[in-house]
């Protein structure tokens, strides 16, 4: 109810001001364009009234002209401003990064700055593996696939499984 009553009266001020606007307008052009009696002038009259009226006719555009230009001017002053303060604020869109390889001593370096004297030589404290060792590991699981298949197929091999998943002392 009271919403239903808002919106007309909404409606009943935006009719007046449409009412209003409509007489400034009119009194705005009896104050400014008179109307004009040419009943009973000679051609000499109305040829200096045309010239008058296209004097009034080109200060008018003139006018107009230059309030365009300006508003025009204004617009794109703002623009520019509005794209400054974008700027100011940090919105405008950030580059991708690349990937820098940056060693630990640089990374020390620059983070302690000309303190960092030690290099760290993060490679030292690796466990040291033989390689010798996980060849031989290798070579011998592989020559020893075949005796194991041959030795493990048919009943006896089931029974050399079971009795030592049984263990040794029974």
């Amino acid at each position: 109810m009271l919403k239903s009553l808002m919106v007309a009266r909404a409606m009943e001020e935006l009719e007046q001001e449409m009412v209003e606007k409509e007489e400034e307008k009119e009194r705005y052009l009896q104050e400014k364009a008179s109307t004009i009696q040419t009943g009973g002038l000679s051609l000499v009259e109305l040829k200096t009234l045309c010239q008058e009226l296209h004097a009034k006719i080109d200060v008018v555009d003139e006018e107009r002209y230059n309030i365009e230009a300006k508003v025009l001017h204004n617009s794109r002053e703002i623009k520019d401003l509005n794209i400054k303060v974008l700027d100011l604020r940090g919105k405008f869109k950030r580059p991708n990064l690349r990937r820098v390889r940056v060693s630990a001593d640089a990374i020390l370096r620059s983070l302690l700055g000309s303190k960092h004297k030690v290099s760290m030589d993060l490679r030292a404290n690796l466990k040291s593996v033989k390689k010798e060792d996980t060849e031989k590991e290798k070579t011998a699981e592989v020559g020893d696939w075949r005796k194991n298949v041959e030795a493990m197929s048919g009943m006896e091999g089931r029974k050399k499984m079971f009795d030592a998943a049984k263990g040794p002392n029974q």
